[in-house]
């Protein structure tokens, strides 16, 4: 977005990151009011979908819903659904069902009662989504982490929010998985999954989303590349092939959850992409850039 007078960035912790919110275009109190909704709303999907709150939803299933139905917010229902529908279209490489494997590993707090089965622990069959956003679980060793899909959903939902409090123009961006509306495209620059330091690429975001996976960087500490917490569900194993993916979609939610697929499945995933209209910006370990079509329309820039 242009400089203007009439320019309102804020940020602030959630989600496990720092969100940023800016909106232009509009009078001082409407933008204040509107960007203060939309961190509420952001709030919501945290203290709903977060793995590490006791009183969130994500807790209250994985203590309870083993037993019996467990009634949830209508948003955390709303994300299990999108969820249950990619695991089923990506064969199986999108799993929120993954959560034991992450504990195990130690990307996730607490203790795991992992049984030594890669099937135990995938979603396949094992989440029943009801009437009335009740969710029930079919094992007691299922354990669910919408880390992979929420950050993108709260994306939408803030997005939403200064659409409807008729802003112009917005920009919300949780740690790298954002989304643009309005007239002025978001210049977004892409840094290589191997060398946090070198910039690899920038492409223009017009009312749209761009999520990106990969290596982690530990901005506080070396800032040098650490542990993913991205596991092929079916292996248990980390992506070996694939350093770090950007995906454009129309929805944040989406393009959060198919840089997870795309790290996964490589090449596999093109067809998965084309269907939910996204298109990839992929890194091989090797440091190998490979583009959809879709993505080189979108007039990528070598930096």
């Amino acid at each position: 977005m242009a400089a203007a007078p009439d320019r309102l960035r804020r940020a602030r912790p959630l989600l496990g990151t720092f969100v940023e919110i800016t909106v232009a275009h509009a009078a001082p109190d409407l933008m204040e009011a509107a960007v203060e909704a939309a961190f509420d709303a952001i709030a919501r999907v945290h203290q709903r979908m977060s793995f590490h709150d006791p009183l969130s939803d994500v807790s209250r299933l994985n203590n309870h819903a083993a037993a019996g139905a467990v009634t949830v917010d209508p948003w955390t229902f709303q994300v299990l659904e999108a969820a249950v529908e990619l695991h089923r279209r990506s064969a199986g490489a999108f799993d929120v069902g993954v959560a034991p494997v992450l504990q195990e590993l130690g990307l996730l707090p607490g203790p795991s009662a992992l049984p030594h089965s890669p099937s135990a622990t995938t979603m396949d069959g094992q989440i029943e989504l009801l009437p009335g956003c009740r969710v029930r679980f079919r094992d007691q060793h299922v354990a669910i982490d919408l880390g992979g899909i929420a950050k993108g959903f709260a994306v939408d939902r803030a997005l939403e929010v200064l659409r409807e409090r008729g802003l112009p123009q917005g920009l919300v961006n949780a740690g790298g998985d954002l989304a643009v509306f309005g007239p002025e495209p978001e210049s977004v620059f892409i840094r290589h999954p191997l060398d946090p330091h070198r910039l690899i690429g920038h492409v223009q975001v017009a009312n749209e989303a761009l999520a990106t996976s990969g290596n982690c960087i530990d901005l506080f500490g070396s800032g040098r590349v650490t542990r993913r917490a991205i596991i092929d569900p079916r292996t248990q194993e980390p992506p070996r092939a694939i350093a770090g993916v950007s995906v454009r979609a129309p929805s944040c939610l989406m393009a959060d959850a198919l840089t997870k697929v795309v790290m996964i499945q490589g090449e596999d995933s093109v067809a998965l992409l084309d269907r939910y209209d996204a298109h990839a910006f992929v890194v091989s370990i090797s440091g190998e850039i490979r583009v959809t079509s879709g993505w080189l329309d979108s007039k990528t820039l070598a930096a």
